[in-house]
């Protein structure tokens, strides 16, 4: 094995630990690699930078600006608004009824966009029937990522493939080519989810109260010096009356106390580091005697002699609520500290805690032994906010964030601009459709009409593109170079039909469909598919076989990460909720995964002849 591709292979390796344990956000790994493989001289200067203008990235860039516009104007709203209406089908019949719906549109949107309205619209149905949202969250981001993948424009994992194949010589694939395929999928999946879904729990994470009913809000309190508690032992006070709140950590003169016994009496100026589920979250913040964030302190110290002023106050404090942020992809938020937040402007609101999603890295006793100033935001954490009523729709304007929270969304729409963007959307898609037009013209006419129209503004569109999938797909775009400019991927296909050597071709390709189904499972779908595409269409080049096959099998297979919480983004935004474990996510995932695997390998051998 030559230097190169113990180069490229290491860097491919590091890479994958990377994503799998979340050291780093995904768009700094991708950076990391840019620079990686042209320090290395895996590739030139020029073609470390070339992701950034390939014709992929700038289509996903222009399709999820399109998205924002369809959002913030109110259509994919428009074109849900009538699931509120069904709530008086049996369960058997909803759930295969928001996949069909969630699918239909996700072929044409962005599947994380419809995800999330889909997963407001569940939780009031489940609020005010008492549906199950468990029952129906995990089939529709199912339905998203099965929907996605029937028209070219429906995943970005696609446009990437289909990119990567036109790099390396193959013709460009028609906007509902692979669609047969696609709704075979998307009919097998209905069926196999509406069935399985009896083995999921029945949860309804109707207010925060039960979402946040494990111990798992964190927070720093400070003991004030008029605090009544001063002077009481901690199981005297509020913090041992109640089995769900638990002092983790006392900060004392520069002093850490890592589980402090019940006996310690508290002191003036004590800072204690609590664990709670919501309700005590929501009245310890309302108990006097605490400073649980520097924003009440500030007004604490300005306001007392002031009458008039603390009157507001008050009024302002009657209408005070408190909500949960769900942390996306791509926030400004992540890599945040509680600490960090406090400091942030919230439109009017002030973070009183956060909730680490579940992983292999957030036990109990890591939380411990950290500092929350150590404490950061990933994608799927969430942040209880305090903020007035009248300002929660303010938080909207947020990129990458949404609000769970159960609430009455008034925002109006403007008809025209509703009806408009409808219009953008359905030129663009009969402009790709036909042919008249690439999907990466007919994206940027899309795009411009948008903006032309003052449908969307720029600035929006600044604040709440998800950069971190564009940066990500401008640094695996190169890495996919680098793989070509090596041999590594013909390497890898020379060992590997050395391995199948005397197996029936669709062995060969059923392996490839495996090894992208496997490793996008704990790998970004884009990712994925940038790696195995030209190992794809190498293996297939060795064989003699026409390459397409091959190629649908690594889009599909990246595609398919149903088996993991992590694979794709909507499954991350449901496991948020934390009323799913890795297990259904497993079981679930795991049949349909398998099931797809053996019957795509067999209707995809059929090309062969």
């Amino acid at each position: 094995m030559s230097l190169e591709l113990i180069f490229v292979f290491s860097i491919l390796l590091i890479t994958i630990v990377l994503f799998v344990t979340e050291l780093f956000p995904v768009d700094k790994i991708a950076f990391f690699i840019i620079v990686s493989i042209t320090l290395l001289g895996l590739v030139t200067p020029e073609e470390a930078i070339s992701g950034f203008s390939n014709p992929a990235t700038i289509t996903v860039l222009c399709l999820m600006i399109i998205a924002l516009g369809l959002e913030e104007n109110g259509v994919i709203a428009m074109l849900t608004a009538g699931l509120k209406k069904i709530s008086v089908l049996h369960l058997a019949l909803l759930i295969p009824l928001f996949m069909i719906i969630t699918a239909s549109i996700s072929a044409f949107i962005s599947t994380t966009a419809v995800v999330i309205i889909f997963i407001k619209i569940v939780l009031q149905l489940a609020d005010r029937f008492n549906i199950p949202s468990s029952k129906i969250l995990m089939p529709v981001s199912f339905a998203g990522i099965l929907g996605g993948s029937c028209t070219l424009m429906g995943t970005s994992t696609n446009l990437i493939v289909n990119s990567v194949a036109q790099q390396l010589g193959m013709k460009k694939m028609g906007f509902f080519e692979f669609a047969p395929f696609g709704l075979v999928f998307l009919a097998i999946g209905i069926v196999v989810v509406t069935v399985a879904s009896r083995l999921l729990p029945r949860k309804n994470p109707v207010d925060a109260t039960d979402a946040y009913g494990l111990k798992e809000l964190l927070t720093n309190v400070e003991i004030t010096e008029d605090s009544p508690l001063i002077g009481k032992r901690i199981d005297e006070t509020f913090f041992g009356e109640s089995q769900n709140v638990s002092v983790l950590k006392m900060m004392r003169n520069f002093t850490v106390t890592n589980a402090p016994g019940k006996y310690i009496q508290l002191q003036k100026g004590d800072k204690l580091m609590v664990m709670s589920d919501f309700d005590n979250m929501v009245k310890l913040a309302k108990t006097e005697g605490f400073i649980i964030n520097e924003k009440r302190k500030a007004h604490k110290e300005t306001d007392e002699n002031e009458e008039d002023e603390k009157n507001s106050k008050t009024d302002d404090l009657n209408r005070l609520v408190y909500i949960e942020l769900l942390i996306l992809p791509g926030s400004i938020l992540l890599g945040k500290t509680l600490r960090d937040l406090r400091y942030f402007a919230f439109r009017g609101g002030v973070p009183i805690a956060i909730k680490k999603r579940k992983n292999i890295r957030n036990t109990r006793e890591r939380l411990i032994r950290k500092d929350i100033k150590e404490i950061r935001l990933k994608p799927g954490d969430r942040v209880l906010v305090e903020i007035a009523q009248r300002d929660i729709a303010m938080l909207e304007d947020m990129e990458n964030v949404a609000i769970m929270q159960q609430y009455e969304n008034t925002s109006t729409f403007s008809p025209r601009k509703k009806y408009t963007s409808l219009f953008i959307l359905l030129l663009v898609i009969g402009l790709a459709a036909s042919g008249a037009l690439s999907i990466l013209a007919s994206s940027l006419t899309g795009v411009a009409l948008m903006l032309l129209t003052n449908c969307l503004v720029l600035n929006k569109v600044y604040q709440k593109v998800d950069w971190q999938i564009i940066f990500l797909l401008a640094g695996m775009i190169p890495l996919g170079i680098a793989l070509s400019n090596t041999g590594a991927d013909q390497w890898i296909s020379s060992n590997l039909l050395a391995m199948m050597e005397g197996k029936p071709d669709v062995w060969v390709l059923g392996l490839i469909f495996f090894f992208t189904m496997l490793l996008s499972g704990t790998v970004s779908n884009n990712a994925t598919a940038i790696i195995m595409a030209p190992i794809a269409i190498a293996v297939a080049a060795g064989l003699g076989l026409d390459p397409k096959p091959f190629i649908l099998a690594v889009m599909f297979g990246a595609n398919f990460s149903f088996f993991t919480p992590v694979g794709y983004q909507t499954n991350t935004l449901i496991y948020g909720l934390g009323i799913y474990s890795f297990r259904h996510f497993a079981l679930i995932g795991g049949i349909l995964s398998i099931i797809l695997l053996i019957v795509g390998t067999l209707m995809l051998s059929t090309m062969f002849n």
